[in-house]
């Protein structure tokens, strides 16, 4: 087992564990009565093994993560809907003040890139002071977006305040997987992120939804001024509520021995260099009888510090900084390192893969938004801005339906492979999960656009068209998150930043290219490229599938540098 728990022996592969307990597991524990290795009833093996600290997020009560994971995916949902609400008040913005769709479209494009951007710069300020401090920034940054969007009378008002109400969605995007990957263990990754995609779809198909009713009997400057509103009430809310989740596992793990020889990191205050790195590169190989108490161990051995730890207050759960262990200063220099260490997340082929499964979906969603708005309000449709909004209700259920699929069920086909492979689990199960909306999604695409060109019923173009896209954007962001977060455990911040960039940029070109590839093409040409498109993209998944173990073998060494030097840093 020690090939599974142990990143420096000679067999470990990030992304392969020991999910399950074989007949071989049960002998070795048998034959170690004080190994403290954690399993659940069934036999799964918790990933990561839990602390015995009464602040330990993984060890908080039900409904202590029942109410940060609610406040995490409020959060979610919100700057989701902020950030696709824009579009409701196209009509109102260039009827009064003539500011043209095209200027909207380089507001939405804006939009995109300060998501991506925010995300990256946001990555070591979680890693550095906490996880809450970035969503406070956050949502004060939406708010004043939305302050400045409500009160926008020209182009500059239109294209600049979608900055603000871009960077707010940066938190969603990397730091709420992280969170949950806090407070859950990885074997329960699949249901939690069904929660994070479904609050997603929820806010980009029933932000434009709610924004349409506002518009037609409120008044389309409400759309902003209702987010400022919500963004203060939600300030209150993080400032009062919202607990830390950051916790300094290592702390209370120390080094576990697993073999006659073993390398251990020598890490201590001397080898600080003053600038905010340490020489994690030093090691050392010592026999079993030189280690101390806190390093021996034997199979399924852990840590059992922090039993009789002082449970934090009320007000020591609600800080709205926490610093990592030895922060220097006021750690800028660290949190350059970080930032610059983080381009490395772009050499490790799952992050490309699942920033381009779920990239896409952006930009798919860029084109049929677009569509809706330059169709459907002129006949033979003549929709209201209630009916071109009540259209993304079909995404919604779809959705709703690929969250439950590729979350709940992907879950239990993970176990339910492991099982069958002597208790292992590889990353890879998760995607044969895609195989479905691989045909799904390009249907869904094909229904909607042909439908529109040829004007089909309603029932079959966005009714099932959009069913089918949704379908595809809930299964594509889960299945590619979840299979990201199981490859590379201990860089799920870093590998969604990677995601978040790859993602935004790839909706940021979209966008500004989307309304010229119609013009070019044509409503039915351009859904047809796109379907084709949406096939090939899932298509790389078979290779994944096939050589996707060597690819983690082969980063291996990059794997265990990285967190390394990320971890070197913080001290």
């Amino acid at each position: 087992m020690n090939e599974y728990t142990d990143k420096y022996h000679m067999d470990f592969v990030p992304g392969t564990v020991n999910l399950t307990l074989s007949q071989l597991d049960t002998e070795a524990l048998n034959e170690n009565p004080d190994s403290t290795l954690k399993t659940t009833k069934d036999g799964i093996i918790l990933h990561p093994q839990p602390t015995n600290s009464p602040n330990d997020p993984l060890n908080w009560s039900t409904w202590t993560k029942i109410a940060q994971f609610s406040i995490i995916l409020f959060i979610t949902g919100f700057t989701a809907a902020t950030s696709n609400d824009a579009g409701s008040i196209q009509d109102s913005m260039n009827e009064i003040y003539d500011i043209s769709y095209d200027s909207m479209n380089t507001g939405a494009g804006v939009l995109f890139a300060a998501i991506g951007l925010s995300t990256v710069l946001l990555g070591p300020c979680s890693s550095l002071y906490g996880r809450k401090i970035t969503y406070f920034i956050c949502i004060l940054l939406g708010l004043c977006g939305a302050a400045w969007f409500g009160a926008a009378k020209d182009t500059t008002d239109t294209i600049w305040s979608q900055l603000f109400v871009g960077a707010s969605e940066g938190c969603a995007e990397a730091q709420v997987q992280l969170s949950l990957s806090d407070m859950y263990y990885s074997h329960q990754l699949g249901v939690v992120l069904t929660g994070y995609i479904l609050a997603t779809s929820v806010g980009t198909y029933l932000g434009p939804l709610i924004a349409g009713f506002i518009v037609e009997y409120a008044g389309f400057r409400w759309v902003g001024w209702c987010a400022v509103i919500i963004s203060g009430v939600l300030l209150g809310v993080l400032i009062l509520f919202q607990y830390e989740t950051m916790f300094d596992r290592a702390a209370y793990f120390g080094n576990i021995s697993y073999g006659k020889k073993q390398k251990i990191s020598t890490i201590d205050e001397k080898k600080n260099d003053g600038n905010g790195m340490v020489d994690v590169s030093s090691q050392e190989e010592l026999d079993d009888d030189e280690l101390d108490d806190e390093h021996v161990g034997g199979v399924g051995d852990v840590g059992d510090l922090g039993a009789n730890e002082p449970k934090k207050s009320y007000y020591e759960n609600i800080k709205m900084i926490t610093l990592a262990p030895s922060v220097i200063g006021t750690g800028f220099k660290q949190y350059i390192k970080i930032l610059v260490l983080q381009l490395r997340v772009f050499s490790f082929p799952p992050v490309l893969l699942s920033g381009l499964l779920w990239g896409l979906q952006d930009a798919f969603l860029t084109f049929y938004l677009t569509t809706e708005d330059d169709n459907y309000y002129d006949p033979p449709w003549s929709y209201s801005d209630t009916g071109v909004a009540l259209m993304n209700l079909p995404c919604v259920i779809g959705a709703l339906i690929g969250c439950l699929y590729a979350g709940y069920f992907s879950d239990r086909f993970v176990i339910w492979l492991s099982h069958k492979n002597g208790g292992i689990q590889e990353a890879e199960y998760r995607l044969w999960f895609l195989f479905p909306a691989a045909i799904i999604s390009p249907v869904g695409m094909l229904l909607f656009g042909l439908g529109t060109y040829n004007v089909w019923s309603w029932k079959v173009t966005y009714t099932v068209g959009l069913g089918f896209i949704g379908f595809g954007f809930a299964t594509s962001g889960d299945i590619a998150m979840g299979y990201l977060m199981d490859a590379y455990p201990e860089m799920v911040l870093e590998g969604m930043i990677g995601v978040a960039f790859i993602n935004n940029m790839i909706g940021c070109i979209f966008t500004f290219t989307c309304s010229m590839i119609i013009d070019a093409l044509g409503t039915k040409k351009t859904y047809i490229m796109l379907a084709i498109i949406d096939f090939g993209t899932f298509l790389f998944i078979i290779p994944f599938l096939l050589y996707g173990k060597e690819m983690r073998k082969w980063t291996k060494s990059r794997y265990i540098e990285f967190v390394e030097l990320r971890d070197g840093m913080k001290q």
